[in-house]
């Protein structure tokens, strides 16, 4: 009987990696149905092999897999209107864009005392008018409570209102410049915003979005390294048993009545790792059976004993 063989990893690991190209692509043909929805199909079909060569030197083929997407006649009449849309509207954004490299090229200009003198302009005549009306006022009410004209109390109002007046101009001019400012910029953006919502175009929405709806098959790998090592330690510790069984005899320095003669029911099972032949029997006169070696096999450890029939020393044994 032989000490098992461990296995060779080469060996073992293209056979792994064989096993894990067989499982993918299991799973891909598994996976490439047909999907048909509202919008049209998708579908995967197998369009040729790729190959490539291993670290072993050897040439390994695997399948290539090409997926298309077919639109439904109205999605694909809608898809054509928007491609022509997009291409319009590149096409003037194109235009457009040399416009802009020109334009961008002036600086921004703006006249703080133009924004003013139009705010100005715009607001101060019927400012003017109210406080006109809110002086004659002013000047009518001091008149009814008897004070004059020229004393201190007549002119701390009129003061007071000449500064409510001039606060009123004041906010007008900044309310006008931070109004005609706002103005300014947004003319000034105007092309540049148009561009932009021209190259940011809408697309028709693509079946292969639904795709993910597709049942997934899942496809679970051989674990063929660890068979192999499994089946390793397994016959290893088999061996290790029989043998131990058997050799045990020749730590005690027993030797066994192992002559031919005495033997019956012989059938060879294997070899030493030196070669020497093992079988299993039984004596001819009965009981269960046995492993060992024939005495006729191993002359350098067999022994004549007093009866007239062979032993075996299994210490001596190769």
């Amino acid at each position: 009987m032989r000490t098992p063989k461990a296995p060779d990893p080469y060996q073992t690991a293209a056979a792994q990696g064989g096993m894990n190209r067989d499982t993918a692509i299991t799973q891909m043909q598994l996976n490439s149905g047909t999907q048909v929805n509202p919008w049209g199909t998708v579908s995967t079909e197998q369009t040729g092999q790729n190959s490539f060569v291993d670290s072993q030197g050897k040439t390994v083929y695997t399948p290539k897999f090409t997926q298309t997407t077919t639109l439904s006649p109205e999605q694909q009449a809608i898809f054509n209107e928007s491609q022509a849309a997009e291409g319009n509207l590149a096409g003037i954004a194109n235009d457009q864009s040399a416009f802009l490299k020109d334009y961008l090229n002036k600086p921004f200009e703006f006249n703080n005392q133009d924004a003013e003198k139009w705010a100005f302009d715009l607001a101060s005549p019927r400012i003017r008018t109210q406080q006109a009306q809110t002086e004659d006022t002013l000047r009518s009410t001091l008149a009814n409570k008897g004070i004059r004209e020229g004393s201190p109390a007549w002119i701390a109002e009129m003061t007071r209102m000449t500064n409510a007046n001039t606060d009123q101009m004041n906010q007008l001019a900044l309310t006008g410049r931070g109004q005609a400012f706002s103005e300014a910029m947004a003319t000034r953006n105007q092309p540049i915003n148009e561009i932009t919502a021209l190259l940011a175009g809408s697309q028709v929405s693509n079946p292969a979005q639904m795709s993910s709806a597709m049942p997934q098959a899942g496809v679970a790998g051989v674990d063929y390294t660890g068979l192999v090592r499994d089946k390793f330690q397994a016959d290893t510790a088999a061996y290790q048993n029989k043998m131990g069984g058997l050799f045990g005899l020749a730590s005690a320095g027993i030797g066994l009545f192992s002559d031919r003669r005495l033997k019956t029911d012989i059938r060879r099972v294997g070899q030493t790792d030196e070669g020497t032949p093992i079988y299993t029997y039984r004596y001819v006169w009965g009981g269960p059976v046995q492993m060992g070696v024939m005495a006729q096999d191993v002359p350098d450890a067999a022994f004549m004993t007093e009866s007239g029939f062979l032993a075996v020393d299994y210490g001596a044994v190769q």
